[in-house]
């Protein structure tokens, strides 16, 4: 295993248990709350060498993209005045873009490690479902929910996995090696449609491919379900201790009939069987991760902003946050890779490659 430097700072995002450290949720219900055990991941990163430096504000239970927190403040964007520094991670992501950590651990269930790694401008990798342990990490929707490393390159974020995943082996691949499905390139604004496109001829072996993207408002339900037993005996319980929007949309998940989540889980299957079916015959497929640059602060829609990842939370697939150079009003944009679950080491080995290319371009 490659260690870490001594005494390389980890920011922990402030959902995962730390032992005898303050672990709020990013709730006020919480702000008191001393855990006896720490999360096994932060366990095995601090194991590996890493030293926990700080736990990082977040989108309140990680329930949100923005990271405005009604408990604790909004989540400044070290890249622009302003601006969102995008969730549910984000803390983690800020605190490496302000050159306060040098490593940082997050949790994404519809894009919260990769939204927040774009809008600051880092590198965030969501792991393939269940291959990074999320025990002592408060759920959110379990069946979507991934723990996983943010970093400001891909080898920091390769080192982190070795560290928690015993036995994990990164490898090399040539950019030429790769057979590479294009995908969404329509649904991103000018600017930052351009900056993928750029990165996206590093691949000589590539493809545009006709892949269609989720509709939230038809696999939602399954999310919004999972998120409301989630919140069993703490809402409506202590509605009045939530946050306006948190509170909102455990409202609506609580209104959802048996029909509409079982539809949203039908879905959820299908698209687990028609997606490696469409991409069968690629390595990899190459999307934006935003359709835009960071959001000002209010301004920052769950629909817009999980548009381009939650894909690989209902797949479970891997999927990487790259940046990509400057888009609209000069902030960073980002491209996703991504790959069928298993094939965690390909993503970030062509991640690391596209990396060197970039910065060579």
């Amino acid at each position: 295993m490659d260690l870490p430097p001594p005494g390389c700072r980890l920011a922990v995002k402030d959902l995962f248990d730390t032992a005898g450290l303050r672990t709020t949720y990013g709730s006020a219900i919480f702000a008191d709350h001393v855990p006896a055990q720490t999360a096994e991941s932060v366990r095995l990163l601090e194991a590996a060498g890493y030293a926990n430096v700080g736990k990082a504000n977040l989108h309140e239970f990680a329930y949100g993209v923005t990271s405005e927190n009604p408990h604790y403040g909004t989540v400044p964007n070290p890249r622009a005045e302003g601006r969102i520094a995008g969730g549910s991670s984000g803390g983690s992501a800020a605190a490496l873009a302000a050159g306060l950590a040098d490593a940082a651990l997050g949790s994404d269930s519809a894009g919260s490690i990769r939204i927040p790694a774009a809008c600051c401008g880092v590198v965030g990798f969501k792991p393939s479902f269940g291959l990074v342990p999320i025990d002592g990490c408060f759920p959110l929707a379990p069946s979507f929910d991934h723990a996983g490393p943010m970093a400001t390159d891909v080898a920091d974020c390769n080192r982190m996995m070795e560290a928690l995943v015993p036995g994990f082996e990164r490898i090399d691949v040539e950019l030429a090696e790769l057979r590479v499905g294009i995908a969404w390139l329509g649904e991103a604004d000018p600017l930052v449609r351009a900056r993928v496109e750029e990165a996206a001829e590093k691949f000589p072996n590539r493809r545009e491919l006709a892949l269609s993207v989720p509709d939230r408002e038809q696999w939602g339900a399954a999310f919004r379900r999972e998120v409301v037993e989630s919140h069993a005996g703490l809402y409506p319980e202590r509605a009045e201790d939530y946050g306006d929007d948190v509170r909102r949309s455990l409202a609506a998940g609580s209104e959802l009939t048996e029909s509409e989540v079982e539809a949203s889980r039908r879905l959820r299957e299908r698209l687990r069987d028609e997606v490696p079916q469409l991409l069968e015959g690629f390595d990899l497929l190459v999307t934006p991760t935003l359709p835009c640059v960071a959001p000002l602060v209010g301004h920052g829609s769950r629909t817009v902003l999980t548009k381009l990842t939650a894909l690989f939370n209902l797949t479970g697939w891997p999927a990487l946050a790259l940046p990509c150079g400057p888009a609209e009003d000069g902030l960073p944009a980002s491209v996703q890779l991504a790959a069928p679950s298993g094939l965690d080491a390909l993503v970030l080995a062509a991640g690391a490659a596209l990396e060197l290319a970039l910065a060579a371009s």
